[in-house]
Parts: C-alpha cells; structure tokens; sequence
C-alpha cells in the first residue's frame, strides 16, 4: 500500500492547523493503547478459495456463491470462524461428494460461527459452501487517514449518471476488507490459493490475481471470465476489477506485464509503465528471487481510497498515476514512477513473503518504501537516491508525535494507525542504515535467505534479524532492540575544538533526546592538508568524544560521512566549513547541507560563492533550493545569479529547474524579461507555462486575466494553478464557475494551496448563488478532513470570508457560513 495522506493531510494541512491552534491539554492515554496485538492465533487454516460472483449495479450488490477449503491448522476442531462484513448469508453448507449439506450457524454482521458436520483432525480438509449477498455500500465501515474507506467493494458511477466519470467497481482489501466482499479468514498471516469467475456486461474488461483461465459468452449479453491464482497468498491482497479498459501487454522472462487504463489513456500506457519490465529484472537479480507470479498487471482506477495497492500480480493504483504524454514531461521519479516501484517490490515483500500481523507492517511496508530509493539510485544515481532517502527522513523526524511509536509495534489503537510515517519513511531509513552497516553484498545476501526461507509464508522482524545474522555472521541484536522494538531517534548536537598548541582536534557528540542513547556506527571524514581521512567511531554513550591528532587545522571534519544516520542533529561548523564542504564533500547530503547553511548567510563572500555555485549544481534538486534560496534583493548575489537565472530558464534541460528560474526572475519585474516569459509560454512542460504565466502577470496585471484565459481548455499541473492564482486573484464572476470546478474536483493539496485565494475570490463576487456554492465547498472540504486536525484552519477562512460577504450585504451567505462554522466547531 502506497499511502498519500502522510505528505498531503497530516505534512500540510494538518501541521498548518495545528500551528495556529492555541495550545491544548494533554489527551488521556486510550485503554486501547494498553492492549498487546498479539498475532491472530491459527484454529483452521484457509486452503483454497473459489468464488462465482456477479454484480447488481442498480443496488450496488454483490450476489456470490464461495466453496472455501480449510484444514485444521494443528488441534482437532468441529467449528469454523469466517469473517463475513454486512453480508446477507442464505446458506452455509458441507460439500460432501458433490452434495451440500446445511450446517448450522450464527450470524452477527461480522462474523459467521459455524458448526461443522463432525471434528476434523489436522491434515484433513473438508469445503464449506456459502451462498451470500455483499452489500458493501450498506456498510458501516469506518476508513482511516491512510486508507480512507473500509468498504472493500466499490461501485464507481454504477448508473452512467455522472459525466466525464467511466463506470467502474473495483476491490480493496488491505486491511481487513476482503471479508466485505467475500467470507474469509481475513487475517495476514492466513494464505490460500483461489479461483474467482466473474460475470459482468460482455463490454467490461476484468481482472483479478493470477491467470484468465477462461472466458465464456453468456446469452443474456454477459460473459464469465474466471482467474485462477495458483500459489497461496492473503486473503487482503485478493482483487477484482471490472470496467472499460484498454490493455497494452509485455513480457518479462515470458511473462505477461500488461497495464490497463481508460482508453483514453491507453495510447500513453508506455509512458507511464513502460519501465516496469526493466524493474522487475533489476529486483529479481538484486533479491537472488525472479518475480514469483505469473502475471504482472496494472490497473489505474477511479476514486481510490488511497495511493495504490500491490494485489498479488495485479497491482491497483489511483488515477494520479495516469497522465498524457505531455503531463509526464514535468513528472519526474517522485511523481508517480516512485509508487509504481514500491508497488512492484511488494510483490516479494508482501505478497510472496507477508508480514504475519498488522504489528509487524514493517517487513511489509518498510521494504517497498525503500525500494524507492534502491531504483532511484540505480536508475538515475546515488544523488537521486540519497535525495529520495533524505525526504523520507525529514518526513519522518517533521512530525514529532511519532517518536513515541516502535517500528513493530504490538501496542495501537487501530490497526489502520500503523500506516505512518514510521512503518514506512522511518522504517525505509532504517534499512537505508543497515544495507549500509553491513554493505550491500551482505544485506542483499540476507534479503535473499529472508525471502527463500519463508517464501509463501509470513515473516515478522525477528526472522529478519536472524537472516542478517545469518548472511553477515554479526550479531544484530543491539540494531533491532534500538531500531524495531524501540522508538525515537537521536538528537545528535556536535561541536569541535581545535587546540593548536598540541596539534589535537576533539569531536564533543551529545545526544539530548529523553530515554535512552543509541549506538551509533559513525564514519568520520577529516579533511586536512588536501587528504580525506575517514575515522571509524562507534557511540555508545549518550556524551562521547573523538580526539586525534592532525599535523594542521582540519579544514572540515564530517560526522557521519556516509549520510546515513536518522537523526535530528545540529551541527555547529562554521560558514568557512560549510563553504569547504559544498566544494569538497562528495554526497547530496553535503551539498544539501551547506546551501542550507549558505542561505541563512548571503552576507558573507563564502555562502554567496556556494549559492551562486549551485545553482548549476550535478542534481537538479539542489538547483531548484539553490535559485528559490538566492536573495535577490541583495546587489551581489542579483547580479551574479540573474545571468545563470536566464540561461537556466532558457536552456536548461529539467523542465522544474527552468521553472523555478522562470519564478524567480518574475519576481524582478523586470520588463527585459518579458520575451523570456512569452517564450515560456510556448513550452511544452505545463511547469514552463505555468511559471512564465505567472511572471507575465506580475508584469501586466491588466493583460494577465485575458491571457490566462487563452490556456484553459489544455491545462495541466502548474498552469492550471497559475490560471487559479490569476484568476482568484483579479477575476470576476465570469471566471467563478473555472476556480469552483478546479477547487471541488482537485486533490486534497490542490484544494488546501488555493482555498485562501479561493474564499477571497467567493468573498468578492456579486451572485449570491455562486458565492454559498463556493462556501458549502470550503465547508465540505473542512468536514472530510476535521479528523486531521484542520477545523480551526477552514473556520479561520470561513471568517474572514463572512466578512466580505457582510460588506456586500449578502445576509443569506452570513447565516450560511455562521451554520457552517457552528458544525466545524462541534466536537468530534
């Protein structure tokens, strides 16, 4: 599961809210916290399941018939335990001899209690026959910030009424959902082989785990597709997906690799996947596993509850993901390609080998999160990786309500919570620091015993020490106590002391956080007389020192010289340092830190030197912190970057960094630009556009509204939102009903980065009808996401809104934002 809440709803909007709400009591600890999550103990173990299911698009049901094989799993046992969520249940029998004989049973609504025919001793297997009725849209399930609905089964525009909108129905599994739509044993640490047949309007396309073994034409206009799915997996991971889908095929090795998406969308399937088959080669040599499933297939659907879902051989992801030739211009790895990769890792961890409880995501989640940056730093080069690595920290360590959470962890309040950025980003960071400890041969050798000792099967932490262990032959005991049972990360202060006389420099490293320290494998890089000489130091105290001697005054000493280590660290080197740093140090990480360092200091001859030099820095990321970093405002760093400036926005072959260029050169106002921006405007990168767009309107207000206007039918991305900001900003009525549709149909980033310019641009307008629909969408947008903290945020908008509308005298939009508000307010 690739989740999209963490850097949109908690890393946005929900850190905006709480930084404007007054400080709070203290919540009581939840009783819920103290319950141990222990893995769900094994009565009867699932072994094969076959489903025969057709669908009511009007009711929005399900009709299915299942034969479910179990075994029990060691002691004797007379009686089965299946989830069953909101289902109609019309018979539940014994299949004996091809006849079904009615067993006896209890129903709750979430669970069936079934009295076998006889005791069955382990090895015997005997088939349960249920015949039932999903109704997943009567159901009350409650989703969660990372997975945002519990339904399992989804119907999309069943009845063709919404327009533009294709109809769909799709399956989602993870965590406990598949029992939503079909009766199951809906537990990871369950794995069963299936059988799903389908029968669906002979116009649909469908798709599920494994193989289509067959397809049979109905004669009421249906067909019946059946998928078979050979090799155990979980039940979660089951998939069904039905719609209009065009389908573009390759191979891997003989394998079928296909992508389906909305046709049109389909002639740009390539552009999007096309690099899957190279992927699934590059994991396959690097785990020592090939791609363990037959098939490997992606699906693109609509209204998905969250970022993407790694189905066994059948991977479902969230329209996001699907683009134009042109949007894909702008979208480099981390837009979308990242979770195609982490889906894609899955397939082994997760699906081939699956975390054996919610406690345990982390040998799931952790793993697919840092095959993120083992593809960036193989596909595009260890800057890119360590780019990517580094986020992932920050995401992490900018959210301090997470230090307290063990990366297993056996204690939570629901499941769903353990999809955070400790299970991934941490987690991810984690691995990052093993691979590197113990180096890659070993790590990669232990990932591949992992996955063969227990493939098919369920794995938790433990038996991914004693893998490590077994690859590297050194005890890891100490690494997972303080990384996977533990919580927190160190707050590392460093500071440096050069004693002249005796030739000695000392290293002093405290960590600060409460609780206790971590041991710490450090590299030191020292960097005197022209010579890098790295010191290997291990801290295994809380306050610790390093002391050498160096024939002259180091010019740089670099803790933690790799890059490697979570940490929060503040580090006392000079400007001088961090000067000699960007210039000398070889990583990201190196650079990164001293353009941060850099751009606090503008005044100085060094900082200015390392901003003006980055801007045509090796990786394009660091350009774009560099050119949004340069003070334009002071003389000296204007005239050296203004010339860089405009060749990068002219030439430069990162279509982000031309834009961020473009940007900053608006913000001149200098009208010597101004054919720089109109050519721009010719861009085929939508992120061109957008910026020459806006450059132009800081320019000529006036022209800008007529202008943005000629962009709005192929918009896209960045141009889109400049169109908004143009518009927001001094359109009128004419131009409401663009910035409504644009702010009720974007994504939750899109809608919170424009809903203050949004709410001024309702507050203005001379409709009252216009301006209440505008309201209910502000308000709508602060009811679905009040859990996440963002209440006080819209309630603040709302206000000053009610002011404007009160100038107008729009008395009926008063009484609706005063409703609004009130319901805001409400507790939870």
């Amino acid at each position: 599961m690739k989740t999209l809440y963490a850097a949109v709803l908690i890393g946005s909007i929900s850190a905006i809210a709480i930084g404007n709400a007054k400080a709070q009591t203290a919540p009581a600890e939840d009783p819920a916290l103290k319950i141990y999550r222990e893995t769900t103990p094994k009565y009867n173990d699932l072994v094969h399941t076959k489903l025969d299911v057709r669908f009511d698009y009007k009711k929005r049901y399900m009709y299915g018939k299942e034969w479910v094989t179990l075994k029990p799993h060691f002691y004797p046992t007379d009686s089965l335990r299946l989830d069953a969520q909101g289902m109609d249940i019309k018979n539940v029998s014994i299949v004996k001899a091809g006849k079904n004989t009615p067993l006896k049973f209890t129903y709750d609504s979430l669970t069936i209690d079934i009295k076998l025919d006889r005791t069955y001793r382990n090895g015997e297997n005997y088939t349960v026959y249920i015949d039932y009725t999903a109704k997943p849209n009567e159901l009350k399930a409650q989703g969660s910030a990372a997975i945002t609905d519990a339904k399992g089964l989804y119907f999309i525009n069943p009845d063709g009424t919404e327009k533009d909108k294709p109809t769909q129905i799709w399956t989602q599994g993870e965590t406990q959902s598949s029992s939503a739509w079909f009766p199951t044993i809906d537990k990871p640490n369950q794995k069963t082989t299936d059988e799903i047949s389908m029968t669906v309007p002979k116009k649909y396309v469908t798709l599920s785990n494994g193989r289509l073994a067959s397809q049979k034409v109905n004669a009421d206009g249906t067909r019946t597709d059946t998928w078979k799915m050979e090799l155990p997996h979980s039940p979660y991971l089951f998939m069904m997906a039905v719609g209009d889908f065009k389908i573009t095929k390759e191979t891997w090795k003989g394998k079928e690799v296909s992508y389906y998406l909305e046709p049109k969308y389909a002639p740009y399937a390539k552009d999007i996947f096309g690099f899957t088959p190279e992927v699934i080669d590059f994991y396959s040599k690097t785990l020592g596993v090939d791609y363990p499933w037959n098939k490997y297939s992606q699906i693109v659907v609509r209204d998905y509850v969250s970022g993407a879902m790694e189905n066994t051989s059948a991977t479902l992801h969230g329209e996001y993901v699907q683009a134009t030739k042109r949007e894909l211009i702008d979208a480099y790895y981390n837009q979308g390609r990242s979770t195609i990769v982490h889906e894609l890792f899955h397939q082994w961890f997760g699906d081939y080998v699956t975390a054996e409880s919610w406690s345990n995501l982390t040998v799931n989640e952790s793993f697919a999160d840092f095959s993120e940056t083992l593809w960036a730093e193989h596909k595009y080069g260890k800057d890119a990786g360590d780019a990517h690595i580094n986020d992932d920290r920050q995401n992490y360590l900018s959210q301090p309500d997470l230090k307290t959470k063990d990366l297993v962890r056996f204690h939570y309040k629901d499941k769903e919570d353990v999809f955070d950025a400790v299970t991934y980003q941490k987690g991810g960071s984690i691995l990052y620091m093993l691979r590197n400890y113990l180096g890659n041969a070993a790590f990669y050798k232990g990932l591949n015993i992992y996955l063969k000792t227990n493939a098919f099967k369920n794995g938790e932490a433990h038996q991914l020490r004693l893998a490590m262990e077994e690859a590297s032959g050194r005890d890891l005991n100490w690494f997972f106590n303080q990384w996977y049972f533990g919580a927190g990360h160190p707050v590392l202060n460093i500071t440096y002391k050069w004693d002249e006389a005796s030739k000695k420099q000392t290293v002093y490293l405290n960590q600060t956080q409460d609780g206790n320290g971590f041991i710490l494998p450090l590299a030191i890089d020292v960097y005197a007389g022209g010579k890098m000489d790295r010191k290997k130091f291990w801290m295994r105290n809380k306050v610790d020192s390093l002391v050498f001697h160096s024939a002259v005054k180091p010019s740089l000493v670099n803790v933690d010289g790799d890059k490697m280590l979570l940490v929060k660290k503040t580090d006392s080197k000079t400007i001088d340092e961090f000067v000699f740093q960007y210039f000398n140090a070889p990583l990201y990480l190196d650079r990164f830190e001293a353009i941060t360092a850099a751009a606090k200091q503008q005044g100085n001859a060094g900082a200015r030197k390392v901003i003006i030099a980055a801007l045509n820095d090796k990786y394009y990321e660091l350009q774009i912190k560099a050119i949004r970093a340069a003070e334009m405002t002071n003389d000296d760093v204007r005239n050296a970057a203004q010339p860089i400036l405009i060749k990068l926005a002219q030439t430069d072959p990162n279509t982000l960094v031309r834009a961020a260029a473009i940007t900053v050169l608006g913000k001149l106002k200098a009208s010597g630009n101004a054919n720089l921006f109109k050519d721009g405007l010719k861009s085929q990168s939508y992120a061109v556009q957008g910026a020459s767009l806006s450059a132009l309107g800081l320019l000529d207000p006036n022209a800008a509204l007529p202008l943005a206007k000629t962009y709005e039918k192929d918009s896209e991305g960045a141009l889109t939102q400049a169109i908004l900001n143009i518009y927001a900003t001094s359109g009128s009525d004419e131009q409401y009903d663009y910035v409504y549709k644009a702010f009720t149909e974007g994504q939750p980033q899109t809608q919170f980065n424009i809903m203050k310019k949004f709410a001024d641009f309702t507050g203005r307008i001379k409709s009252t009808e216009q301006a209440q629909k505008g309201i209910k969408a502000i308000a709508d947008f602060g009811t679905k996401y009040k859990k996440y903290g963002v209440a006080p945020q819209v309630v603040q908008i709302l206000t000053g809104l009610k002011a404007d509308r009160a100038k107008l005298n729009d008395t009926a939009s008063v009484a609706a934002i005063d409703k609004a508000t009130a319901e805001l307010q409400k507790a939870e």
